[in-house]
């Protein structure tokens, strides 16, 4: 006899509404695009909204950086470090920001309302040069502190210097790289320049379709197999030289201004360190078995995921751009 029958089951991929969850590709499409236009429109917009959405993607970045060391047992001071980078980040950006608050002759007369403007101006370059040489001289020591206060309330494993070392790490990799953005987005005058921010944009992506395009296409060698096992040498090439051509073509339609020198520098910086970051985040999410740095931005992963080409290229191409002046 056969055996009654039972209503079907509603599959697991749909809801109580006979509905289908959102497609990975369709949350992938509709949150890269709502990303790209807050990205591109903040720093499009002014200084301020740049500052701001990178303040905010750098504080969202370490967060998840030490959300990652706590997986591995740690206890960094999150919260205090997320302040101390804020800080960081605005102190340099008020240092390079100096079209806004510095006027390069003093007024002759000091009765001249441009004066005060002059005088304010270097108080907030001041005061920003005294936060960072502050928050750098005694970091190490605000961190050991708040070890010594919370001993052994939270510190239960007994792990203080290496908590101390975790905070340290996350602010030298994270946030001090992001916060040199400000020394790339402003020019030789002080004054901000989004197009610097796009070209770098640019140059990002085109690293990355390249080094995807050839890597499906010619893909034979892996580059890293045991921390990234989808890279391939064919695709390091691709993306090296669909870069350098971006660097090249920048000059026709971004930046005419910068030397074709400079602008193949760049692009050669960015297309040799950009994969170097991305294998370094790779190696951090292996070493603490994670798949997405965070759940931000879904389809995508954290934003450690989405910058972190960044970490390696900033620092040398803030370096490159002050010593080309």
């Amino acid at each position: 006899m056969p055996a009654p029958s039972t209503p079907a089951e509603t599959p697991p991929d749909q809801s109580a509404e006979g509905k289908k969850p959102m497609s990975n590709l369709a949350q992938r499409v509709i949150f890269g695009v709502i990303g790209a236009v807050l990205l591109l429109g903040s720093v499009w917009y002014s200084a301020w909204t740049f500052a701001l959405f990178f303040a905010f993607v750098q504080a969202q970045m370490l967060r998840e950086f030490y959300r990652m060391m706590q997986k591995a047992g740690y206890k960094p001071a999150a919260l205090l470090g997320v302040c101390l980078s804020l800080v960081l980040f605005a102190g340099i950006f008020f240092l390079n920001d100096k079209a806004h608050y510095h006027i390069p002759l003093l007024p002759d007369s000091a009765s001249d309302p441009s004066a005060l403007d002059h005088e304010a101006g270097l108080n907030v370059v001041q005061a920003a040069k005294h936060a960072v040489t502050i928050l750098g001289l005694l970091l190490p020591v605000i961190l050991i502190l708040r070890e010594m206060y919370s001993w052994p309330r939270q510190n239960k494993d007994l792990t203080p210097f290496a908590n101390v070392g975790v905070a340290l790490l996350g602010l030298l990799y994270v946030s001090l790289p992001m916060s040199l953005l400000n020394v790339v987005a402003f020019n030789g005058n002080g004054a901000y320049d989004y197009r610097r921010i796009f070209a770098l944009l640019f140059l990002v992506w085109c690293s990355d379709i390249g080094a995807y395009a050839a890597g499906k296409t010619f893909g034979r060698h892996k580059l890293a197999p045991k921390i990234s096992p989808g890279k391939t040498w064919e695709g390091a090439v691709g993306g090296f030289l669909l870069t350098l051509a971006m660097g090249w073509a920048l000059g026709f339609f971004l930046l005419p201004e910068l030397s074709l020198t400079y602008r193949l520098v760049a692009a050669g910086i960015v297309a040799v360190f950009g994969p170097l970051g991305d294998l370094a985040e790779s190696m951090l999410k292996r070493s603490v078995g994670v798949k997405d740095s965070g759940r931000i931005m879904p389809g995508h992963g954290g934003l450690l995921d989405r910058f972190d080409a960044f970490l390696f290229i900033l620092p040398v191409l803030a370096l490159a751009q002050l010593l080309w002046g």
